[in-house]
């Protein structure tokens, strides 16, 4: 078998990463959740039946306490995109976009079929989840986008005017490829967000958001990591919106004490990608701890699940999984879920060589993860 990458990661630095890459999938989750019981009711009604501050802690949403939307499937199928593109490089099949795309046309298997299908050999493990055979508010564009197997490209898009933020709420785990250069993790993101979501703003925004996780995963500041995101789509046709709720989100920041009105007037109110990226990139500038920032962050007429992932997913690559809640993460659903693939990112990330090569390869991840 291969050797191990310790010679490229030391064993603090694969902990670290490990760290983020956890925090950055459970803290989405958290927000996800967070917002998921305060979705479909408007800041006054948040705050009658919780108080002025509006909802504070989770609850119940689709019979539970902890439930997750469509926003936290996608990304654990766009993580699971993201290794298989791994695996699949040994045989000379190295198209990163079109392993993402298979991944969520998984995931929409899981929102018509009643359970997995065991004839599907390239399923994996994490299709295999019973859990995620449920609809979760999965965005419209989505499902239309992946209703049939053709790959949206950037330059025949699926669904070209859909603006709202169903790729951008999946798309931290690009960020996560911290051996890649911040224009290749834009690029990816874009061009997976073009399965979807044609519109500029969609797109441009799901790769700005990549970014500036991939900018925090590296250790950045948040402010780094943001103008470097705006470095990225500046060049790109139709940025406009993106770049400019950017710096709208930066100004915020200097404007006064964070509150609720402060980020709906970021665009938290409304569906658009561009208005819940610069919504949420406040939301982890001014929040002094991650249950701050994800109160602050769904407590709005808008879609507060988008929001509370978005900002889960920084605050929680920003500062690690120990930074998380407990007490929410011990009602997360599908926690372990997450925690394990999770790990199998950082894994394979780290320490992939020592998984699979062309020649031989561990059968216990290729069982998890196919080349098929």
């Amino acid at each position: 078998m291969a050797t191990t990458a310790a010679a490229v990661w030391g064993r603090a630095e694969q902990q670290d990463f490990r760290a983020r890459v956890r925090g950055c999938l459970l803290g989405a989750a958290l927000g996800d959740a967070l917002g998921a019981g305060a979705e479909g009711r408007t800041l006054a009604e948040l705050r009658e039946a919780h108080g002025p501050d509006g909802l504070g802690d989770p609850v119940p949403a689709f019979g539970r306490r902890g439930a997750v939307t469509a926003a936290t499937q996608m990304s654990l199928f766009t993580v699971d995109g993201l290794i298989r593109a791994q695996v699949r490089r040994d045989i000379g099949a190295w198209h990163p976009p079109t392993d993402v795309h298979r991944a969520h046309l998984r995931w929409a298997a899981t929102q018509r079929d009643w359970g997995p299908d065991e004839r599907r050999k390239d399923n994996g493990w994490l299709a295999c989840e019973e859990w995620l055979y449920t609809r979760r508010n999965p965005p419209r564009a989505c499902l239309t986008g992946l209703g049939d197997e053709r790959l949206g490209t950037l330059d025949k898009p699926k669904n070209p005017d859909a603006a709202d933020s169903g790729a951008l709420v999946r798309s931290a785990p690009f960020g996560l490829l911290v051996g890649w250069e911040p224009q290749l993790v834009c690029q990816l993101a874009v061009e997976c967000a073009a399965q979807t979501h044609g519109a500029p703003e969609a797109t441009l925004a799901a790769g700005a958001f990549a970014v500036v996780v991939h900018g925090l995963a590296r250790g950045a500041h948040m402010e780094a990591a943001v103008a470097r995101a705006v470095e990225q789509v500046a060049v790109r046709p139709g940025h406009e919106p993106v770049s400019e709720a950017l710096a709208r989100a930066l100004g915020a920041v200097r404007e006064g004490a964070p509150d609720a009105e402060r980020v709906a007037a970021l665009g938290a109110g409304e569906d658009r990608a561009e208005g819940q990226l610069a919504a949420a990139v406040y939301c982890a500038l001014v929040g002094e701890d991650v249950r701050q920032g994800l109160r602050l962050a769904v407590n709005h007429d808008g879609p507060s699940a988008v929001t509370g992932a978005l900002t889960g997913a920084l605050l929680g690559v920003l500062h690690g999984e120990t930074a998380l809640p407990p007490a929410w993460l011990a009602d997360l659903e599908g926690r372990a879920t997450v925690l394990e693939l999770a790990d199998d990112f950082s894994m394979e990330m780290t320490q992939g060589a020592a998984l699979h090569t062309a020649a031989e390869s561990a059968p216990g991840w290729l069982a998890r993860y196919p080349r098929a």
